[in-house]
């Protein structure tokens, strides 16, 4: 079962659930199959809501193999999906929302799950609301 504390996502994928989750590693790779120079290049340009049928393979590849699972780019350009190239985008769309964007419910968890341990929370960037 996924963890999206974690930054894992459930996807189905040729009938099959899969788990996907953008490691450093992932993202690194993400950096160069994208011809991004940084973390923010990344950011920006998914930002831009405007990504290729490319762009998607990629992404959800980096998900899949950063989750290790030992697939190619090649074999998900031939997976299907529910809902089709819709489907595809909102697989990529939920990846990239839990790995980069702020999610309230999520922080209030992970400050409870912190605090049964004895952790305290990060502080938020500062200008986080």
């Amino acid at each position: 079962m996924a963890n999206r504390l974690r930054g894992e996502i459930t996807a189905h994928l040729d009938g099959r659930q899969w788990t996907l989750v953008l490691t450093l590693g992932a993202l690194a790779e993400l950096e160069a199959g994208l011809k991004c120079s940084d973390l923010q290049g990344l950011v920006d340009r998914f930002a831009s809501a405007r990504l290729s049928a490319g762009d998607l393979i990629k992404v959800i590849g980096a998900g899949l193999r950063g989750a290790g699972h030992e697939v190619s780019d090649a074999q998900v350009g031939l997976m299907t999906s529910v809902g089709g190239a819709a489907g595809f985008a909102a697989i990529c769309s939920d990846l990239l929302a839990v790995t980069f964007g702020p999610d309230t419910a999520a922080d209030e968890d992970a400050s409870e799950d912190l605090a049964e341990v004895g952790e305290t929370p990060a502080v938020p960037f500062p200008g986080k609301t």
